[in-house]
């Protein structure tokens, strides 16, 4: 399998090469150059067996001779055997044909945990094959940074540097990523939103000297090998539901496009998705985009779900390069006007072949409290916030379509938001003892300003790529 980027001008790479490189040095995003197609006999086979089993038949096509089949089921069921329930990813029903996806039974409860902890041992296991170190860079809304953290706290050949936006994230997030006690993990806090400190890593990436100094790496879901473990999750929950006999649709929680992009091509991958669809919060970038066809970047506006806090989805450009035929110009022109004109406008043709793909529904603040109280009361079932805007924004889809089951993606577990529960429910959720345990442990963590030289001299002083680049 080869990987060329969306901006067309970086050489194709294959699986680990990209996995290490994470953004393309042309500021673009790696993609698969073909996309596989899975059997229906494989796809029903997926049905009963374990999570680990799913994984690596999904995964192995677009792995291709990186890892050889021994070698990647071994690191998925390292990466998974932590997690506290047998499922992995389990279903819980809400309603009829309604259905929740539980992501949050990893090491920091959130979805982000099925993709980092395989990816920090894939790219620990690869660096030590060629004798080398990397610095992983990456931003976030809160559970990237946690989960980043988690998995690659302690590694032997990577240092590991996470930007968040200074009091824009949950106590517990914060918490998550500033109390991991490892001398490798580093958590910064910026004085900017979330976009701030997206463009912040895109800046020390697209400085190349820099880049390749202090080896740097990308974790967040600029790099392929997130979408990739993001996947599976759709395939084990359509094939507990019938799959591929019978269609199912998914209700996605979105900020950056990462997570709803995995399900686009579980599609590609040949399974019978009926309805993807974009459920936002009142940062609702994407839902006009796709509503008017004018992606227009506006202020950031702080949300009782401030993992979609996002006006820049950076895994939009993905979705947007095939829409545009892969027409790696055309790309750069849109790229462009967002970045200098704060928007652009799509081509009715390039909308259409969205609109094939996605649909989008805006879910307000009172929509969503009110999906966690009226949750709560039917069922006694307590959801996040973000889980909240995915159930509800399911719910539409079921008005439309009942006879189709619909999956809402739940990709944190209600203990990480408990101000947030407890205003809409009247309770706190009760924490696991592994979050509880946080508000114990010292913090450490620097405040940076909105500012790329002060970021990269931060990195600089403390990466051990760079330390040894300057030895040899």
């Amino acid at each position: 399998m080869r990987y060329v980027s969306t901006r067309g001008v970086a050489p194709e790479l294959g699986f680990a090469d990209a996995m290490l490189a994470g953004l393309a040095r042309d500021g673009g995003l790696y993609v698969p150059a073909e996309a596989p197609r899975l059997s229906e006999a494989t796809i029903k086979s997926f049905a009963g067996a374990p999570y680990e089993t799913v994984a690596a038949a999904v995964m192995a096509p677009f792995v291709g001779d990186a890892m050889t089949p021994s070698a990647l089921r071994a690191s998925l069921e390292s990466a998974y055997a932590d997690f506290a329930h047998p499922a992995k990813a389990p279903l819980v029903q809400l309603a009829p044909n309604l259905f929740g996806l539980e992501l949050f039974h990893g090491p920091t409860f959130a979805f982000k945990d099925f993709a980092m902890t395989w990816l920090a041992r894939a790219m620990d296991a690869e660096l030590a094959r060629r004798g080398r170190r990397a610095t992983v860079v990456g931003a976030t809304s809160g559970d990237t940074g946690s989960a980043a953290i988690s998995a690659f706290a302690g590694r032997d050949n990577v240092d590991v540097f996470v930007l968040f936006p200074a009091g824009r994230v949950s106590d517990v997030q914060r918490r998550q990523m500033t109390t991991a006690g490892a001398p490798n993990a580093h958590a910064i806090a910026i004085e900017g939103d979330f976009d701030a400190c997206q463009a912040l890593v895109k800046g020390l990436f697209n400085d190349h000297p820099f880049r390749d100094r202090h080896s740097l790496a990308g974790v967040n879901s600029i790099n392929w090998a997130r979408i990739l473990a993001q996947v599976v999750y759709y395939f084990a929950a359509a094939a507990a539901l019938g799959a591929p006999r019978r269609a199912v649709s998914f209700s996605v929680p979105t900020g950056n496009f990462g997570d709803v992009l995995a399900g686009a091509y579980a599609r590609k991958l040949g399974l019978p998705v009926a309805e993807l669809l974009v459920a936002t919060n009142e940062n609702d970038v994407l839902a006009r985009t796709f509503a008017t066809g004018a992606c227009e970047r506006r202020e950031t506006k702080p949300t009782m779900s401030p993992s979609m806090d996002i006006q820049v989805s950076s895994n939009f450009e993905r979705a947007l390069f095939d829409a545009c035929g892969r027409d790696a110009a055309t790309l750069r022109a849109r790229m462009d006007g967002l970045a200098q004109a704060r928007r652009f406008d799509l081509a009715p043709g390039e909308l259409a072949a969205l609109k094939r793909e996605y649909g989008a529904a805006r879910v307000s603040e009172d929509d969503c409290r009110d999906e966690m109280a009226s949750t709560a009361r039917a069922t006694g079932y307590v959801l996040d916030p973000h889980g909240a805007i995915a159930v509800r924004a399911a719910r539409g889809l079921l008005a439309v379509e009942p006879a189709t089951p619909a999956v809402a993606l739940l990709t944190a577990h209600p203990a990480k938001f408990p101000d947030a529960v407890e205003r809409a429910i009247g309770r706190r959720p009760e924490p696991p003892a592994r979050l509880a345990e946080l508000a114990t442990r010292r913090e450490d963590f620097v405040t940076l300003p909105d500012d790329l030289a002060a970021v990269r001299a931060h990195v600089a002083r403390r990466s051990r790529a760079g330390a040894a680049a300057s030895a040899a």
